[in-house]
């Protein structure tokens, strides 16, 4: 699952273990992301992990009660009306436009 918040971005799967420690790992491009995910909604958080080597640089296990929860949570918490907007105010212009770009690559899904 692809989550794209006014404080990160993140790829959200069970991995391999995940299944048996009751976990969800979770993803991301940017080390701050994970580190603002665990100080705003998700402190049960494990340690962030950095491999050079995988598709997402940096990644970290939480159960997956807590995920679900801290999502659940960060949906409540919203409070504005324009996704990209809100990140250009909090993230910046750089990752605005960088979001920007996603969101024109999906727009042909809309289009018959």
């Amino acid at each position: 699952m692809w989550l794209v918040t006014d404080f990160g971005f993140f790829s959200v799967v069970q991995k391999p273990g995940d299944a048996e420690a009751g976990t969800l790992t979770v993803r991301a491009r940017v080390r701050g992301d994970l580190e603002a995910l665990r100080s705003r909604y998700l402190p049960t958080m494990g340690p962030v992990r950095e491999s050079k080597a995988t598709d997402y640089r940096f990644r970290a296990r939480a159960p997956r009660a807590a995920v679900a929860a801290a999502m659940a949570l960060a949906i409540e918490r919203i409070e504005y009306a324009n996704v990209k907007a809100r990140i250009r105010k909090t993230q910046g212009p750089a990752r605005e436009r960088v979001l920007h770009d996603v969101w024109a690559a999906l727009l042909p899904l809309q289009r018959p």
